[in-house]
């Protein structure tokens, strides 16, 4: 490798991408430009694009990034075994990563490519196939849970798990406006009222709600 090359490359990647990551939250992906993101990263150009190809190529990196650390919630709580501890656990790891000061409010995957024009159309559908995918995978927890009885025969999953999507977008939203971790919880707890319970194994759904507590404690250390 050359001494030029050397140098070119002479930076932490990964301090870079979570720099990258840092803008793209707080700006969207049509509003970070390229310079911008290599002033913040302290590098030139030509380094980011030999270490990460262009703009559109750094941005799903990153957002490959986020989903693996801040926003690694979503996949710890389906993990929870059945629909409504991953339910629970979904909502309170979000209301607590959502208001961490630590980092920009809210989910970059809601609203990395809120205002993009058309010629980012693919970058909406990125983050869209992102929200999707979970939204999926919560149905099909809840459609396990109607199975084996724990939900009533006629729940609606799809309905039920657009209802709890929608409730973290929400939740996303209003952190970015300004509102803390002590009022998403209460929208947490309203938006738990509307689980179905009128079923025989009620007790037995409810079984579980201790084990996706702790993770709940253990992911945020909670006091």
């Amino acid at each position: 490798m050359s001494t030029a090359r050397t140098q070119r490359r002479a930076f932490d990647r990964d301090k870079a991408l979570e720099v990258a990551l840092r803008e793209f939250w707080l700006h969207g992906y049509e509003t970070t430009s390229v310079a911008s993101l290599t002033r913040a990263m302290g590098i030139n150009p030509p380094s980011l694009y030999a270490a990460f190809g262009d703009k559109r190529q750094l941005f799903t990196e990153v957002v490959q990034h986020y989903a693996a650390t801040h926003g690694s919630y979503g996949a710890r709580a389906l993990a929870q075994p059945t629909a409504r501890g991953a339910i629970e656990t979904m909502l309170r790891l979000a209301a607590a990563e959502y208001t961490d000061p630590s980092h920009p409010p809210g989910c970059l995957v809601i609203s990395g490519a809120t205002n993009c024009t058309p010629a980012a159309e693919d970058v909406k559908a990125e983050l869209r196939a992102f929200r999707e995918g979970t939204k999926q995978a919560l149905e099909e927890k809840i459609d396990a849970d109607i199975a084996a009885g724990r939900l009533p025969e006629g729940t609606d999953a799809g309905a039920l798990a657009t209802f709890y999507a929608a409730v973290i977008q929400g939740m996303s939203t209003q952190a970015c406006d300004g509102v803390g971790r002590e009022k998403l919880e209460r929208v947490v707890e309203t938006a738990l009222k509307a689980w179905p319970t009128n079923t025989p194994d009620d007790a037995g759904s409810h079984r579980d709600t201790p084990h996706a507590t702790d993770a709940i404690d253990a992911a945020t250390d909670a006091p």
